[in-house]
């Protein structure tokens, strides 16, 4: 169930409700008593990964490691084929 933002258009107050999204929307301010609560739009949440897998350790660079020598070796152009 998510969390939702509301403003008083009446007297300011502002509020977090935790409500499924089925239910209407609250429009009574706790604060001021009158039908003035408006819902704000929220930016929602940030990407949450759960379980094993993905860490933010797993590609960290290793202390005392040089970027450039951590690069695969490159490899070298083929030497041109001799004439016959």
């Amino acid at each position: 169930m998510p969390t939702y933002e509301y403003v008083c258009t009446k007297c300011g107050h502002e509020m977090e409700a935790f409500h499924s999204m089925k239910d209407a929307s609250l429009t009574k301010c706790p604060a001021c008593r009158k039908a003035g609560l408006k819902r704000k739009v929220g930016g929602g949440a940030g990407l949450i990964f759960k379980g094993t897998g993905f860490y933010i350790t797993d590609y960290k660079k290793k202390s005392g490691e040089n970027p450039i020598s951590a690069k695969s070796p490159e490899t070298k152009p083929a030497a041109p084929a001799a004439a016959k």
